[in-house]
């Protein structure tokens, strides 16, 4: 019993380190053409700074 639950610690650390990493480019500019965004950059501007992402509808 001892063996299934130490196995069982290990699979939940493993899920967790994944879970709690940083998507990659790749997946961040795919997300943000779901928001209308042309990649994730401008989609950050839109969120932080001054763009409003009507530059990406010209």
């Amino acid at each position: 019993m001892e063996k299934k639950r130490l196995a069982l610690k290990k699979l939940m650390e493993a899920v967790e380190k994944e879970l709690l990493q940083k998507p990659n480019r790749k997946t961040l500019d795919r997300l943000s053409m779901l928001a209308g965004f042309q990649n994730w950059d401008t989609f950050q501007e839109a969120l932080h700074g001054e763009a409003d992402g009507a530059t990406n509808y010209k």
